[in-house]
């Protein structure tokens, strides 16, 4: 990794832009890295029989293995679809796919620097973080996987409108993240005030992990939340009321949640096998969209081999349909919400020219009779 400064630095609360923080810059920045079980960055899927590789099958680009990273999280069912469903391991050939999950953003781009992983499922905040950190030299955005699945439910006894939720205390999963930027620009845009880095104003914004924020609605010390799904879906499932969601907020109510990414390195030593999971990726979206009842119980199925607990109807229904999945990247959505972030406060515009690299996504798209996808200018020369 170079070793010249990022282009961009966090902001201190109400002052110019400070030193660059240790833990990491950009919207995901100065978040310590949630422990992960297991080995290494990520705990190693199980995969079990899915993986299976067929009969006279030969490698892709002569690998033993393709080792692709993605989050436990219904946002990311392209990845969950695609293992559970056999549909990279179908494409790869004898080449093998080695799933890995992860808990944290950060823990999946560090992954994809050390070389643990080739290509991950990762949201747009710790994209823009690897990039940037890396002054563009880590990762390319080649794909799209999804859209939506983020809502504001809120605790209905104390909160009846958008009004009341001044003066309340909202939960973001963490400082910086997606969702929080999201939130941060929502109150801004309600002409509230609320310091970014310490979350206190006119609204009370509670980082919590997404993991206990459904025991802290339940105890009271929070009065909403404005989280990604399934989390929404289990306050709800606990009597909360979904008051806004966020899609509504975009055009054509589509924004980025989720997207694809490869190492440079393994993109440039091997194509083939970059074009064989976009060429996957694209056929698992195209399956779970002609098929969206079998493909939540598709998804559902792998979270409970990735974590040993499937989710309840009553939070996988809302929160399956929620989430549109999208071969489209939505990149000029990804540029909005890092200008969301600069507007926050908490970061300093970044450059990110050549964070997409969409060619052969298109090409798979083009082959498949299936119309090709936009970079917004941001795309690699």
């Amino acid at each position: 990794m170079p070793a010249s400064l990022p282009p961009f630095r966090l902001r201190p609360a109400g002052g110019s832009p400070g030193p660059v923080l240790r833990r990491g810059l950009a919207v995901v920045a100065a978040l310590p890295l949630l422990t992960l079980a297991a080995c290494g960055y990520g705990s190693q899927a199980d995969d079990g029989a899915q993986q299976k590789v067929a009969a006279g099958a030969e490698k892709t680009d002569g690998l033993d293995s393709v080792r692709i990273g993605y989050f436990g999280n219904l946002t990311h069912a392209t990845a969950l679809v695609g293992v559970q469903k056999g549909f990279f391991q179908k494409e790869l050939g004898a080449t093998v796919v080695k799933p890995s999950v992860f808990n944290a953003g950060p823990s999946e781009i560090e992954a994809l620097n050390s070389g643990s992983i080739d290509i991950g499922w990762i949201g747009p905040s710790p994209a823009i973080n690897g990039y940037t950190k890396s002054d563009g030299k880590s990762l390319r955005i080649i794909g799209g996987s999804a859209s939506g699945g983020v809502k504001l439910v809120v605790d209905p006894k104390k909160i009846t409108s958008l009004a009341d939720v001044k003066g309340k205390k909202i939960a973001t999963p963490q400082l910086g993240n997606t969702q929080d930027v999201a939130f941060l620009n929502w109150i801004a845009e309600q002409g509230w005030k609320v310091d970014a880095q310490s979350g206190k104003g006119d609204v009370s914004v509670v980082r919590t992990d997404n993991k206990i924020t459904p025991d802290a609605y339940k105890s009271g010390s929070i009065d909403g939340a404005w989280v990604p799904e399934p989390t929404a879906s289990k306050l709800v499932a606990e009597g909360a009321k979904v008051l806004l969601d966020e899609s509504s907020l975009w055009p054509d109510k589509k924004f980025v949640i989720t997207n694809i990414i490869v190492s440079q390195k393994f993109l440039r030593e091997h194509p083939k096998a970059v074009e064989a999971v976009l060429k996957a990726s694209v056929e698992t979206n195209k399956w779970i969209n002609a098929h969206p009842d079998e493909a939540k119980t598709a998804a559902n199925r792998q979270l409970g081999v990735d974590s040993g607990k499937e989710l309840p109807e009553n939070v996988l229904d809302p929160a399956w349909t929620s989430i549109q999945i999208t071969d489209d990247p939505l990149a000029s959505t990804l540029d909005t919400e890092a200008k969301h972030a600069v507007k926050a406060g908490l970061l300093q515009s970044p450059k990110l020219a050549g964070i997409y690299d969409l060619a052969p996504l298109n090409k798979v798209l083009k082959a498949a009779g299936e119309p090709t996808v936009d970079d917004a200018g941001l795309g690699a020369e």
